[in-house]
């Protein structure tokens, strides 16, 4: 039975409910008529027209994508762009809409990471897409979710929850394509390795059908660790990739060469150098055959004159010295030690007379 202390309660109960969804109705403000509306309006219809991409960050980090006649460039670095990636990010932004919004107040803005970039402290990225008519700017804030990014249009006070998640690097290296080489094992003939510290060596094979191979300059009393050894350097250049690139140095001096032959007569030459932590190789192709002498020129063309930095694990590979390929020698035995008799203990001393 519903007594009259009850409805009271209920009542009051509701009221609070009512209040409590008000206030945080006017915390977080929610404009139904802003939802599904583009973020960069005008942008989707553009994307054929835009001619750079510049992203900055408040610690000073920036990189600068232009449209060349050809392809897109990290202008930073004056090297090709990974032009799929390049691509993702405007369609994206060209797609970005509003989800929903969010605050307007400036002391908020660092919750969301849409502070203007020309504070150091701002966690943000700008992007400013530029196209012949017009530049559109945007704050790329902090990920919500896995759909979902926060947002604020350059130099507009609004910031809004929008959709699809944008990610903003503003490192150059980020952008940079990253393909390098692909030489897969089968095409490998021999490799010639001078190694930093250690006698050289090389690993090779007669025949393609030959599954492992053959190492040489192996000292006398040593053995590989496993008859597949030689096939980790064999195998370094397929799928190889770069982390970074930089313009040859003038003073670059080769620590380790590693020196590739193909059965059909591409040659490469990889030099290593380590600058601090950071390790880089060169590339130098040729042809020994015609049929390899079209790929060696359009590889020269793309990797002459520069140095690529490449993981510490793949360097290491590379040169490789050959001791890194042997069983550890076994422990000499001590043949003095062996023969020399075994020391008698000391006599016991003699019970005492009476």
């Amino acid at each position: 039975m519903m007594t009259p202390r009850r409805v009271v309660a209920l009542l009051i109960a509701a009221a609070v409910i009512i209040a409590v969804g008000f206030w945080a109705s006017s915390r977080h403000p929610h404009d139904a008529s802003t939802s599904g509306q583009p973020v960069l309006d005008g942008l989707k219809g553009a994307v054929n027209d835009v001619t750079e991409l510049r992203l900055a960050k408040g610690d000073g980090t920036r990189v600068t994508l232009r449209k060349t006649p050809s392809a897109w460039e990290v202008v930073e670095r004056s090297y090709p762009a990974d032009s799929g990636k390049v691509r993702k990010l405007l369609l994206d932004l060209a797609a970005l809409e509003v989800v929903e919004e969010k605050t307007s107040d400036p002391a908020s803005y660092d919750k969301l990471g849409v502070e203007d970039v020309k504070s150091a402290k701002a966690t943000g990225t700008r992007v400013d897409v530029v196209t012949p008519k017009k530049v559109y700017g945007v704050i790329v804030g902090r990920f919500a979710g896995s759909k979902s990014t926060y947002v604020r249009a350059a130099d507009a006070p609004k910031s809004y929850l929008a959709s699809p998640s944008i990610t903003a690097d503003a490192n150059a290296k980020q952008w940079v394509e990253r393909e390098l080489l692909d030489i897969p094992e089968a095409r490998i003939k021999d490799v010639a390795v001078t190694p930093a510290s250690g006698p050289a060596y090389s690993v090779s094979r007669e025949k393609k059908e030959q599954t492992d191979f053959t190492v040489s300059n192996i000292p006398k009393g040593r053995e590989l660790t496993a008859p597949s050894a030689g096939n980790t350097v064999a195998g370094e250049l397929a799928s190889f990739t770069l982390d970074d690139v930089r313009k040859m140095p003038a003073a670059a001096k080769p620590e380790g060469t590693a020196t590739f032959h193909t059965f059909d007569g591409l040659e490469l030459q990889i030099a290593g150098q380590k600058d601090g932590e950071r390790r880089y190789i060169s590339i130098t192709p040729r042809s020994t055959a015609k049929e390899t002498e079209s790929e060696a020129q359009t590889l020269a063309a793309r990797v002459n004159g520069w140095q690529y930095e490449i993981p510490t694990y793949k360097y290491d590979v590379l040169f490789k010295p050959l001791d890194d390929l042997l069983k550890k020698p076994e422990p000499k035995e001590d043949k003095k030690a062996a023969k020399k008799p075994a020391a008698k203990p000391p006599a016991s001393p003699a019970p005492p007379t009476s």
